[in-house]
């Protein structure tokens, strides 16, 4: 029997006067619906943000030309924080990444062939901060990877490539990644963090990235406080975000231990749950901002 659904905080229990600056929202399971769209009002809730120099941030596991391509043009000018906080830009400019080394891509390469060797439905895919790479060439997987990845090249080999600007080996896995794949993953990498992003989804990265880090810095270039900042999240890699931000919201829809960790509860991505509390949000704003 599924637990029910989290009630939304009640605006009633948010603070009575915002300082908000900046607004952080993961993509899938969060931002977007079922089917990967964003909400109908996104534009229009940006459009009010700018006009309150409130920063609109994505956060998410997915490559920067995907959240372009499915964002459009109003996020070229804002904060962007990809691939699960191993890189950010500010308007176009990087700020930071988080690479891995060669021999550790090549280790998290060949832990995803051992797992498929032993009879699991997974794939690799090795991500750069503007391609991604996959060996594993099928219809279903690659309709999985064209999801997050706009700009992706099938090869013959991955440990062929020369691996030396990695961002992370996402490991996609079409059973339950927590249960299957991914602790054995985790066992034959424990010198990087193998990070649950999603049902299927493991990302493979180094121990000192993450969202929360990726923030951190946005915020510091930015000007911005945590007392200024609200987080949107559903997911664990979503888990240090909180650390940073004064408005942590959980979706109503989010994993247990999300829930367990924000301070309020957002309604589920499928009812539009950031734009309904970004609205409200802005609502409490300062008179005269």
């Amino acid at each position: 029997m599924m637990s029910p659904r989290p009630t939304p905080t009640p605006a009633a229990e948010l603070p009575a006067e915002i300082d908000l600056r900046l607004v952080v929202t993961d993509m899938d399971g969060t931002l977007l619906d079922e089917d990967s769209r964003p909400p109908a009002g996104l534009g229009a809730i940006i459009e009010r943000m700018c006009a309150h120099g409130v920063a609109f941030c994505p956060a998410s596991g997915r490559q920067l030309a995907n959240l372009r391509a499915v964002l459009g043009p109003a996020i070229d000018d804002g904060p962007i924080i990809p691939e699960n906080g191993l890189f950010s830009l500010v308007g176009g400019v990087e700020l930071h990444h988080d690479p891995m080394t060669r021999e550790q891509a090549v280790r998290a390469i060949e832990a995803v062939r051992v797992v498929q060797a032993r009879g699991g439905d997974v794939g690799a895919v090795v991500a750069t901060r503007h391609m991604a790479y996959t060996e594993r060439g099928d219809s279903s997987f690659t309709a999985q990877v064209a999801t997050y990845y706009e700009q992706r090249t099938l090869v013959a080999d991955l440990t062929a490539l020369p691996l030396d600007d990695v961002l992370k080996i996402a490991v996609y896995d079409f059973g339950v990644a927590e249960r299957d794949s991914g602790p054995q993953v985790r066992q034959a990498v424990p010198d990087l963090q193998a990070v649950a992003s999603g049902l299927h989804w493991t990302d493979v990265m180094s121990t000192v990235g993450s969202k929360g880090r990726a923030l951190r810095i946005v915020q510091e270039h930015l000007g911005v406080s945590p007392k200024q900042t609200a987080v949107f999240g559903d997911y664990l890699n979503d888990l240090e975000l909180y650390d940073h931000a004064r408005l942590g919201f959980a979706m109503a829809n989010a994993h247990p231990g999300l829930l367990r960790a924000a301070p309020y509860v957002a309604p589920a991505n499928t009812e539009d749950g950031v734009v309904r509390t970004v609205s409200l949000l802005l609502d409490r704003l300062p008179a005269g901002r």
